[in-house]
């Protein structure tokens, strides 16, 4: 049996995830991380994390299944590494996924090299993903059986030496399952709501939280042909495919909505235009990260662009530092710095960042 650390968030997922490896006869030790530097007292109802609750919450679990229960402050970790990204990526226009970069940087690099360091033999989460084992011992990453739940997308970011001491065990079971579960073991997190939107904001005020950092950046909001339409108070308030809160002061000649379709952050511009030009077939995308060994040439895939959002066939073709991504069918508002995941059926092949898009042309729209 192995010995293992279990990231316990003070939510049910982890709980049970914890629970089911403990009764396999595996030696398991809790360890809860301290993310925020400011942790709230309590959660905003489903939103945020990181707070006292959810530590108190992760600790009486621990208590339940009589493990030992350690917290670990990644505060420091955590602002560089997730939040000071954020702000910086947003302030140059792009729009980051901050769960990726967390499961990249905090939880599947610097916990698990600490467990690694400490002796432990991997790390146990509540994620729903599946890990399966090839032919040559290697471990590969598939989607979970509940399709709703699936988070495959958000480890599209770990290495084969990441996922080699990864334990998902969730990875086969349906929500409603894991909730049941917690309430017959008698764990109080059972009706805990799941977390979501982006955890270091709690009230989901995006814009807002940003403003407290960079401030005012007042620039012109355009159309497709430069024409100033209206203007804005930070070009890091929008992001491609947005629809709201344009306040424009004139409607478009056809009568249609308006959509966010390009940020130029040096020229403080938001460009807007019709639905239309929202469509991209061909992705630009840097830094890849492989799930699996890595498959350089063209070769026949699928990928997909946002969390829960559907894979779309596509032809990639890849090198050590670049994959193009030519989609068999365009997908609307795609915004540089998301992160565009590969996979080949079930299984994840890796995962790189969105740097540019080509549109698509108007009869395939």
């Amino acid at each position: 049996m192995a010995r293992l650390i279990a990231a316990l968030s003070g939510g049910v997922d982890s709980a049970v995830a914890a629970a089911r490896m403990v009764d396999a006869g595996h030696e398991v030790t809790a360890v809860h991380l301290a993310l925020a530097r400011n942790p709230l007292l309590h959660r905003a109802g489903s939103r945020g994390c990181c707070s006292l609750e959810d530590a108190h919450d992760a600790k009486r679990v621990a208590d339940k299944l009589g493990i030992p229960f350690y917290i670990w402050d990644f505060s420091e970790q955590f602002q560089h590494a997730v939040v000071d990204d954020f702000v910086a990526e947003y302030a140059a226009g792009r729009t980051p996924n901050p769960c990726l970069r967390c499961n990249e940087r905090i939880k599947f690099a610097a916990m698990l090299e600490r467990a690694v360091a400490l002796g432990f033999d991997g790390l146990i989460t509540g994620h729903y993903a599946q890990l399966e084992q090839d032919l040559d011992g290697s471990v590969a990453l598939y989607r979970a059986t509940d399709g709703i739940k699936d988070q495959s997308y958000v480890l599209g970011v770990m290495t084969t030496a990441q996922l080699q001491r990864s334990y998902f065990p969730l990875g086969g079971s349906h929500k409603p399952e894991v909730r049941a579960e917690a309430a017959r073991r008698g764990l109080l997190v059972a009706d805990k709501p799941d977390s979501y939107d982006i955890c270091f904001i709690s009230d989901g005020d995006t814009a807002g939280w940003l403003a407290g950092f960079l401030g005012s950046r007042p620039g012109d909001i355009v159309d497709e042909t430069g024409q100033v339409l209206g203007h804005h108070d930070g070009s890091y308030r929008f992001t491609i495919g947005q629809r709201k809160g344009l306040a424009l002061n004139r409607p478009a000649p056809d009568g249609q909505p308006r959509y966010v379709v390009g940020i130029d952050a040096a020229a403080r511009k938001v460009i807007v235009a019709g639905r239309e030009h929202l469509a991209v077939q061909t992705l630009y995308c840097g830094e890849p990260i492989w799930c699996s060994p890595a498959q350089y040439g063209s070769w026949e895939g699928a990928v997909q662009v946002r969390a829960h959002a559907p894979e779309i066939p596509a032809t990639l073709t890849a090198t050590p530092d670049a994959v193009v991504v030519e989609l068999h069918s365009p997908v609307l508002g795609v915004a540089p710095g998301q992160s565009a995941v590969f996979y080949q059926g079930r299984r994840v092949i890796g995962s790189a960042t969105i740097i540019g898009t080509t549109p698509a042309k108007p009869a395939s729209v």
